[in-house]
């Protein structure tokens, strides 16, 4: 399996923080925000990424990670994103490195707790099609700004973002698997309202071919890339605890 992590974007919702960086430049704890994305991919097995990026800061990425060996990474490929199109339209650009292998994706501002190996894991028993990591969420005002799936008899039938009523008390994080039919799919994809190109759209195309998995994260999951208040969360949470555990 290979690895590609997203950390594009311009970064709104951190300003004034992200006025002369990319977010995922931004310490959590001791380290560079990415640095946790590439830990999480390394301490599940795949030693083998793509960073997709964009904005003027792209070059700082190379700087700081260089060919990737010092993380535990065999081989590090970069990847530029002209303007923001979407986490689909990023990925697509990951294509040719990706090849016919089954591929994670992750958002570079999702930080974890514990280990993703068990999720890639049971992907990689069966790589076919997809598979989504899930978290349990508390707060049910906090699950109307995430995407939450709908989930019949242990399946995931429809995934929404920012739902008025939730259909379920999870969430959507930033970690998905895909076998590589997903760059054909990305390439059938209208923009939405937004003029991006949608990984939720992405995700209920594998639903409606019956083709999508999940599993339930265990411990803290977090987006240091929602609010202020959710990075200083996230911050404290890693400071505190630590990040990328094996169980």
């Amino acid at each position: 399996m290979k690895g590609v992590v997203l950390a594009g974007g311009s970064g709104t919702r951190l300003k004034p923080l992200t006025e002369i960086t990319n977010k995922h430049l931004l310490p959590i704890y001791d380290k560079p925000m990415i640095s946790w994305a590439i830990g999480t991919l390394v301490s599940a097995g795949i030693d083998e990424l793509m960073l997709v990026t964009g904005g003027t800061h792209a070059g700082e990425f190379l700087r700081l990670l260089g060919n990737g060996h010092n993380y535990g990474l065999e081989r590090l490929l970069y990847a530029y994103q002209d303007k923001p199109g979407g986490i689909a339209e990023a990925l697509g650009l990951a294509e040719r490195f990706v090849g016919n292998d089954p591929v994670l994706v992750m958002l570079a501002d999702n930080i974890v707790e514990y280990s993703v190996r068990h999720a890639v894991d049971n992907f990689n028993a069966n790589p076919n099609g997809a598979r989504i990591v899930l978290s349990k969420i508390d707060e049910p005002e906090h699950l109307k700004h995430l995407g939450v799936p709908e989930l019949i008899d242990g399946k995931v039938v429809n995934i929404i973002e920012k739902p008025d009523n939730p259909p379920s008390s999870f969430c959507v994080t930033g970690i998905y698997m895909y076998d590589s039919s997903v760059f054909e799919i990305i390439k059938t994809l209208k923009p939405s309202g937004r003029g991006e190109l949608e990984i939720t759209d992405v995700n209920n195309h594998f639903i409606q071919k019956s083709a999508m998995a999940y599993d339930i994260l265990e411990g803290f999951w977090g987006d240091a890339g929602e609010s202020i208040d959710a990075y200083w969360k996230v911050n404290d949470f890693v400071r505190i605890n630590g990040a990328n555990k094996e169980k």
